[in-house]
């Protein structure tokens, strides 16, 4: 770009366009001049760019000096974020209703004009460590042909899977709504059409179980651990009713075998955290997998190529509306504006496959990968494995063994549109997805006697006493007094 970046005030330059009436369907919708109407029409490959030519967006970046004609390359998705977000960050404008997000989709937007100052220029401490907008992994629309180092995890190109499908065609999923998002930490799963009860599976999904398996059966775990089938037994004193003793014994056998049958071999834990604070979490439990994407664009039997296949669980990204730094708002929106795509997450034979789509830049971290390393980035459309399922067990059998000092790694970072992993700690990422597979952390914790009981899974709620509390109190103190005196007899009370 051959000029610098301007700084320019939004309201006055924003409310003269409308005014002008140069732009087709940016009008007033009274004669108050307090709403305001933008088109928003969503731009795609095949749409003609003489479309995009005459539209605010490009006036925008033009009047910023984001854009210069015969010099920069045209990118109206861009032009649109840098409205878009700058509309977000202003307290002069509100946005009031989104078209974009209706079924069917209305390509406009209404905002209005508030009468509140503009936006200072004063920075707090996180501010000062946000990234540059032009430090962000953002690829161009042209080509994403950059060079990168070798991937730990098995590579092959995307739609090309070991069976040549990409799951039974007759599961439809229906996309996650922020609402969905905004639960507690790890709900329940989401029950759906063809998802996997407890102690079932999907045929397509499970494969064969190979001698990890069978040798991850004959581990016992601790006594104090509550594995998802029934208690195991504590070992019993000889007994004069043997009856009583088999059946212990048989439910122990019956337990242990079937320790597998009863885990959820495909579910995924998912968290969204931005800069380090949770904005949404879920369990997926479709067997095939899911697509996380940012938008209103919905796969199509006839769109595999873009959005992934149609059996896939959708899950949206939480937006900015918890966010309360502008800034962190300003750069987030920035990158979600090019996840539409997003990023496919697969389940083949109890294996987790990712496949990057979207324009956003993705780097990830998982089981075998140094948190410190070198920023290890997902090649578009290529597919890379990212977590084994028998090389899990086979660490905790290890462990199980003594033959290790932990339980292997199973967590599963994904770092949007910055490098990672790097010298900054996640919390100052601005997206970052956490990926949990659920019989992993399950076993992890069955095997070191730590199951449901962790700070995570146990909140207590307890409300401040108040004078019936202390009341009941008394009377209970009263009680256990009484009690004592009782146990000592009744001499004990008048003394010698």
């Amino acid at each position: 770009m051959s000029i610098q970046p301007r700084r320019i005030r939004l309201k006055p330059w924003l409310l003269a366009q409308v005014n002008s009436g140069h732009y087709p369907g940016l009008q007033w919708l009274g004669p108050e001049h307090r709403f305001f109407e933008i088109p928003w029409k969503h731009a795609t490959r095949n749409t003609p760019m003489s479309e995009e030519e005459n539209t605010i967006f490009k006036a925008w970046a033009v009047e910023t000096g984001k854009y210069q004609e015969s010099v920069d390359e045209p990118d109206p998705a861009k032009w649109k974020a840098n409205l878009r977000c700058a509309l977000n960050k202003s307290r002069e404008f509100k946005l009031k209703y989104d078209g974009t997000k209706e079924t069917p989709v209305r390509s406009y937007k209404v905002y209005e004009v508030c009468d509140q100052p503009g936006n200072g220029d004063n920075m707090d401490e996180e501010d000062e460590e946000m990234p540059n907008l032009v430090d962000l992994s953002i690829n161009s629309r042209t080509s994403d042909a950059s060079s990168f180092p070798a991937f730990l995890g098995d590579v092959a190109p995307y739609g090309s899977p070991a069976n040549g499908m990409f799951g039974p065609p007759h599961l439809v999923r229906r996309p996650l709504m922020p609402d969905d998002l905004a639960r507690a930490d790890f709900p329940a799963p989401v029950q759906m059409a063809g998802a996997v009860e407890p102690g079932g599976f999907a045929p397509s999904a499970l494969g064969t179980r190979g001698p990890v398996l069978a040798d991850i059966t004959s581990m016992t775990p601790p006594v104090a651990s509550v594995p998802p089938c029934p208690l195991l037994p504590v070992p019993m004193e000889a007994s004069p009713m043997p009856g009583v003793q088999m059946q212990g014994e048989a439910q122990a056998q019956h337990c242990k075998y079937d320790l597998l049958s009863s885990l959820p071999l495909t579910d995924l834990d998912l968290k969204f955290q931005y800069r380090g604070r949770t904005t949404g979490s879920l369990t997926v439990s479709n067997p095939q997998g899911c697509r996380l994407y940012y938008g209103h664009l919905e796969p199509m039997p006839e769109q595999v190529d873009l959005f992934g296949p149609v059996t896939l669980q959708q899950v949206r990204f939480p937006g900015t509306a918890a966010i309360q730094n502008q800034k962190q708002s300003f750069y987030t929106e920035a990158l979600l504006d090019v996840m539409d795509r997003g990023l496919i997450l697969e389940i083949l034979e109890q294996d987790i496959y990712a496949v990057r789509l979207c324009q956003c830049k993705v780097y990830w971290s998982g089981p075998g990968m140094p948190e410190q390393g070198r920023p290890n980035p997902m090649e578009r459309e290529n597919k890379i494995k990212v977590f084994s399922l028998d090389n899990f067990l086979q660490g905790l059998i290890s462990f199980h063994k003594g033959e290790a000092p932990n339980p292997p790694p199973f967590e599963i970072y994904f770092c949007f549109g910055e490098d990672w992993p790097d010298v900054k700690p996640k919390e100052k990422k601005l997206i970052i997805v956490q990926v949990v597979p659920v019989v992993a952390r399950i076993l992890t914790e069955m095997f070191s006697g730590e199951l449901s009981w962790s700070t995570d899974s146990i909140r207590l709620q307890i409300s401040n006493p108040d004078v019936k509390d202390h009341t009941v109190e008394q009377v209970k103190e009263l009680q256990r007094l009484l009690q004592s005196q009782h146990a000592q007899g009744p001499w004990a009370a008048n003394g010698p």
